[in-house]
């Protein structure tokens, strides 16, 4: 082999390396990645246990990677017909179909195993996590009501409930409302976004709520969802034992989300709504943030 196509051979593995790290959606991944590991250190696990802490980030980085790269494998064909979507390296043709599945697969049976094999209530949580987001959300809802984002939701509630669940060895109401913090915040960011790309939703026949129930009915949906994820984190916070000024802290974070809502309800437009969809991922990362620095 020369030298020119062994250099050649190394681009072609960091560019497919690339394509495949793409596919994973990282940030979306990592911050679902960063509510379980603020599950886990919720329950005042040993903080300096880096054996766990490592083994349940690989785990549910794998998990929730491997049903990111299903779902983009299912929608292939309706994320080829939206401007956002049409270069994405599957809907673009640049890996083939059968390459993604063989991708997606393997992530997942590899992230689910491995957290199965560390505790069999948090593999379950994972892989409900996993069927949730794939098979109900993808393949049986999405397509057909824009009630889907609900079972989304619960998908995206899984990772949070299933680090606290590894940390304390079985499901306790903490978790329940950490799950449900979660569940009313994914409204709030997903809602926000089919409300951005609504021509590109309607154009792949994608029912969302701005195209079912209206632009009025969705941003009250949004304030309502917005209302009950704050409160649901708060209350998370207290039963967590959060300390007083960690307390408010948190509600100075909610209130930002509550203005944003109430602002998107009663003066809409373009530009608060897009400060909605960006702050609520800060306000959720931030959240989740606050939980780890409070308990170490």
């Amino acid at each position: 082999m020369t030298t020119l196509t062994a250099h050649s051979s190394i681009m072609d593995i960091k560019s497919k390396i690339g394509i495949y790290w793409s596919l994973t959606k990282p940030l979306q991944s990592g911050l679902l990645l960063a509510t379980g590991l603020a599950g886990y250190m919720s329950a005042r696990c040993p903080v300096f246990n880096m054996g766990s802490i490592l083994q349940l980030s690989a785990s549910l980085f794998l998990a929730i990677a491997g049903s990111t790269v299903l779902n983009m494998w299912w929608d292939r064909d309706i994320d080829a017909k939206m401007g956002r979507t049409n270069k994405r390296a599957t809907s673009s043709g640049v890996v083939g179909e059968n390459e993604v599945l063989r991708i997606g697969l393997i992530l997942s049976v590899i992230g689910v195993g491995w957290a199965a094999a560390m505790d069999a209530l948090y593999g379950l949580i994972v892989f409900a996590g996993l069927f949730f987001d794939v098979v109900v959300y993808s393949m049986w809802l999405k397509r057909r009501t824009a009630w889907s984002i609900v079972w989304g939701g619960i998908s995206g509630a899984m990772p949070i409930l299933a680090g606290r669940a590894l940390g304390l060895g079985f499901v306790d109401w903490i978790g329940f409302i950490l799950a449900v913090g979660i569940l009313f915040w994914i409204p709030t960011h997903t809602l926000t976004f089919s409300m951005k790309f609504a021509k590109d939703y309607e154009a792949a026949c994608v029912p969302t709520f701005p195209s079912t129930y209206g632009l009025a009915i969705t941003r009250a949906t949004i304030a309502i969802s917005s209302i009950l994820a704050a409160a649901s984190m708060i209350i998370a916070g207290y039963g967590i034992g959060m300390t007083w000024g960690f307390l408010r802290l948190l509600g100075v974070l909610s209130a930002g989300l509550l203005m944003l809502a109430v602002a998107i309800t009663f003066k809409p437009s373009e530009r608060v709504n897009f400060g909605l969809f960006k702050y609520a991922s800060i306000y959720m990362l931030a959240a989740m943030i606050l939980v780890v620095l409070e308990v170490i």
